[in-house]
């Protein structure tokens, strides 16, 4: 429905405050770090200089930034896989209404009202080598499970969290998908012979294929940027660098190096892949998505 005002000047005044916090929290830091990536910062402000393209040819020839850019690239595959592919199977089991699959919608969206920080805490408790799940096999393999000194361990334990702070929003977007597929698709498709996993493969995984790309492009973005607060409440980069992705490097370089041109370069690029990826991801694979029923 489309709202009339009396005066123009009310519209606009109802969006200013919007408009100003978008431009004041996010629009302005993407221009200072742009700018400062093409100057030379002094950690304690006083001035900068202007250096060109040295802090990208800098950052660029870092053998850090790449570990930590294809560390990242693997979080990113990893970790949305199956911070989609679970929350499917889940709700194709809510789906079907098998044995408490309603409370079980309830409960699985419950971990979206944790923020980041929280989440890692409880998993450090959960993982801990020897008071967490997995120390009664420290006990008959020794030493076989250690995310304090092991990077394997540490990543895998990040991956973990992550997916399961994911499982709530893919778990409802997929789910709304599922339920809205016509019964009589699934009525004629059974006349004809298919079966369970037939009707899955043939008849709803195409259905909601709308919703399916939405969840992999917001979660591959997702797991970009927002894995911060599990690094920090959880390993803190470590063992060894083994979990320091690039946004968890972007933050080390910039308050605890400080090293505010290097952090900013770090942070466009940072910023550059992820437009890169979003683009690749409309421009390519939403082709494939057909919206009409």
């Amino acid at each position: 429905m489309l709202a009339l005002f009396p005066q123009r000047w009310l519209a606009f005044a109802l969006v200013l405050p919007q408009t100003l916090l978008i431009a004041l929290f996010f629009y302005l830091p993407v221009y200072l770090a742009f700018y400062w990536s093409f100057t030379l910062e002094r950690p304690f402000g006083g001035g900068s200089e202007f250096v060109g393209l040295q802090n990208y040819a800098r950052v660029l020839a870092d053998p850090e930034f790449w570990g930590s850019l294809r560390l990242t690239f693997i979080f990113m595959v990893i970790g949305s896989t199956l911070a989609i592919v679970i929350p499917l199977i889940l709700a194709l089991a809510a789906d079907r209404h098998i044995r408490l699959s309603q409370p079980a919608r309830n409960i699985l969206v419950w971990p979206k009202g944790v923020a980041g920080a929280s989440i890692g805490l409880v998993f450090v408790f959960i993982f801990n080598p020897f008071l967490g799940l997995l120390a009664p096999l420290n006990g008959l393999f020794p030493g076989i499970w250690n995310p304090r000194i092991d990077g394997a361990d540490a990543f895998t334990m990040i991956v973990v969290a992550h997916v399961w702070g994911g499982i709530p929003f893919n778990f409802v977007v997929l789910l709304s998908g599922l339920q809205a597929v016509p019964q009589v698709l699934h009525r004629a498709a059974a006349l004809d012979g298919a079966g369970p996993w037939r009707r899955v493969r043939d008849v709803q995984l195409p259905l909601i294929a709308p919703q399916l790309f939405l969840s992999f492009a917001l979660e591959f973005t997702e797991s970009v940027t927002g894995a911060f607060g599990l690094i920090d409440s959880m390993t803190e980069g470590g063992p060894g660098g083994s979990t320091t992705l690039l946004v968890y490097k972007i933050y080390s370089d910039g308050f605890r190096g400080y090293d505010l041109s290097g952090a900013a370069t770090q942070t466009a690029l940072l910023m550059i892949f992820v437009l890169m990826l979003t683009a690749f991801q409309f421009l390519v694979l939403e082709r494939r998505v057909r919206y009409e029923r």
